[in-house]
This record gives structure tokens, sequence and C-alpha cells, in this order.
């Protein structure tokens, strides 16, 4: 089961991949554009991210074979994936004229050089991420996985899908569809969330595990309304929810960082003895 539950979110990657290569317009899949069902996918496979590990440990099935396959699908679903839906929007945006090509290295423009470049940065840097967790990662326990060194590759990738999914939704509004505008200066700073995910993966920044730590929340009334909040916005705003809140984990690492400095700066040595 496991196993099953990890190949499902690598199809769900390969999937995502498949819907963002067509050209952005309705699909038959209730008349979602081909980059919303792509954000929904992702989605999926971080669902079954999610779940195949607390599977294992429940089944006592735990293996090594298992935590490569894991990160092998994690490689397509969260930094594949993201990467070429990002390339599709911008390219819709800022490619030729029809949008049916996706930029890339061989395009007369520096800009598409440059975000494929970025493209490529991106993906690089989920697999240097994912391999470096495996190699520092004792073990599969719940205790070795509290904090993460590093932007977690689901954390980056849903970052930059949940925006497109914002982005995709808005567009669907009447109030929206029309602002050309605002469609364009949205996928001009996409690139820029990609780049910055990607350093965030390879760093040292200290980010939590969220869903170990929801887990083991205390279950007092101030922890119960921590979790249904939540929960009530994102059942009103979807879209807005899931953006806001993997934009705000993203960024929790920096600021975390800047925490520790702050208190450690703020701490006074007490006054030295004479001898």
């Amino acid at each position: 089961m496991p196993t099953m539950l990890t190949l499902g979110n690598l199809v769900c990657g390969f999937s995502a991949i498949h819907y963002a290569m067509k050209p952005v317009g309705p699909t038959k899949l209730f008349d979602w554009s081909n980059l919303y069902v792509a954000g929904l996918l992702v989605f999926l496979g971080m669902f079954f991210d999610a779940i195949d590990g607390s599977v294992a440990r429940l089944t006592r099935s735990t293996s090594n074979l298992g935590a490569q396959l894991d990160s092998l699908a994690d490689v397509v679903s969260f930094g594949v994936a993201p990467a070429f839906m990002m390339l599709r929007l911008v390219s819709y945006y800022y490619g030729p004229e029809g949008a049916v090509t996706i930029l890339g290295p061989e395009a007369n423009s520096v800009y598409a050089k440059f975000l494929w470049t970025i493209a490529v940065i991106y993906v690089c840097c989920t697999a240097l991420r994912l391999a470096r967790f495996n190699a520092e990662t004792p073990g599969a326990s719940e205790d070795d996985h509290r904090n993460f060194k590093g932007l977690p590759s689901p954390g980056a990738g849903g970052t930059v899908a949940s925006l497109i999914l914002l982005h995709q939704s808005l567009l669907a509004t009447q109030d929206v569809g029309e602002n050309l505008a605002f469609a364009r200066l949205f996928a001009l700073g996409l690139p820029f969330v990609t780049v910055i995910c990607a350093v965030a993966m390879v760093s040292t920044l200290r980010y939590a595990h969220f869903a170990n730590r929801v887990l083991r929340a205390p279950r007092d009334f101030a922890g119960i309304v921590r979790l249904v909040i939540p929960i009530i916005v994102g059942f009103f705003f979807p879209h807005i929810a899931l953006a806001v809140a993997f934009t705000l984990y993203a960024l929790s690492g920096p600021a975390y960082t800047v925490w520790l400095l702050t208190r450690r700066n703020s701490v006074v040595p007490p006054p030295s003895t004479p001898a």
C-alpha cells in the first residue's frame, strides 16, 4: 500500500506535466483550464506524499527502497511539474503569438533563455534538496522528521502551484477575467517566486514539519481553534487560503532565522567580575 501511494504521487506529477504541455485553455474536465487541472494534480500528489510515510509506519513496512522511491516521485511532482507549469503560464503571456510553444533556450530572446534557466535551476535544486534529505536523515521515524533543513520540495512546489491555481481561478471570475494587465503582471512575478523557492530548498534555513506538528499538537481548546479556523477559511476561500498558507510557510524559514539572530543579539552578557 505505501508503494502504491508513492506511485500515485508519481502518476499525479506526470499527469500534471501532461496537462501543462497543452495550450492554455479550457479542458473537458468541468471546463477547467489545463493549468488549473495541473495544479490540482500537484496537490493530489502532495496528499499521496503526505500519507504514504504514515501508512508505511502503521503497517511496519518502512524501507530504504520506499524512501528512495518517494524522493524520485517528489522530483517529478514537486520539481519538474511546477517548473513546467511556470514555463507554460509565462509563455502564454510573453511568448510568440498564439502561445502554442513554450519559451526555451532556442528562442531568440534573452528573457526566454533567462526564464528557461530559472526552471532548470528549480528542478536541479529540487533534486539536490531531496538527495541531501535522504543522505542526512537517519531514519523514518516521526522524531527524525520534526524539522527540515531547507524548504521541503512539497512546500516549494505547493507555493508555485498554489499561485498558479489562484491566477487561474481569478481569471475565471467575471471581474478579473478581462484584466489583461493583472494577468500579465501576475505571470511576470511567478519566475521570481520560483527562483526564491529554489534557493530556499538548498539553503540551511530551518522549516517545521507542518503535518507532524499538527498531528502532535495539544488537543486543548486553543489548539482546536488554531486548527478549525484555517479549515473554515479554506472552505470559503480555497485558492486564496492555499496561496497564502504556502507563501507564509516558504517565508517561515527566513523569518525564524531572523528571529533567532535578533534574540541572540538582544541577550546581554553578564558583567565580568574582577579577578
